[in-house]
């Protein structure tokens, strides 16, 4: 892990997700009543709630909206849930100012073009190992782990380790 990454990761207060590609492997599901379902990593969910625990706040911004990803996010008490909102920069300016942080402070993981805003505003922007190349490039850090497969474990892991609280959150299990 860079040393860069580790220094951005010491100063995150806020750490922020796409869903599509991120939090799942990007697929959509359709069933024939046009109901939607999706799924989801428990090792993405254990991440996001160690990071909780460790006094990271957390939030999700969508372009999509879906009863799914709200049930998702009342379940990991992810206080901050944007959804159908392409406009990720915007949104971020409002919790933002909600929060009372500043970029520096904020932390997200992209996957596609809405997200590449956010990601080369933030203090650490980072996108899934499968995120479109031009996403990548952009990005301060790329996970190894695909979306949907542990790359928000990763990300999360990251933000513990550079804040020294990983074997905490970690030994919190023994």
């Amino acid at each position: 892990m860079s040393t860069d990454l580790l220094q951005r990761g010491n100063r995150i207060k806020l750490a922020v997700f796409d869903v599509d590609g991120v939090l799942t492997d990007g697929r959509l599901y359709f069933l024939e009543d046009g109901s939607e379902f999706k799924t989801f990593s428990t090792l993405d969910g254990q991440g996001i709630k160690m990071l909780m625990a460790a006094g990271v706040q957390t939030a999700i911004i969508s372009g999509r909206k879906t009863p799914v990803v709200e049930r998702r996010a009342k379940n990991l008490g992810i206080p901050h849930l944007y959804q159908g909102r392409e406009d990720k920069l915007v949104v971020l300016d409002e919790l933002l100012g909600q929060l009372n942080l500043s970029y520096e402070q904020v932390a997200y993981l992209g996957d596609d073009l809405p997200d590449l805003p956010v990601i080369r505003r933030v203090g650490l922007g980072m996108a899934v190992a499968n995120a479109a190349s031009f996403v990548r490039e952009h990005a301060h850090g790329v996970t190894q782990a695909r979306g949907g497969e542990g790359a928000a474990r990763e990300f999360c892991e990251l933000i513990l380790r550079a804040q020294g609280r990983l074997d905490a959150a970690n030994a919190a299990y023994l």
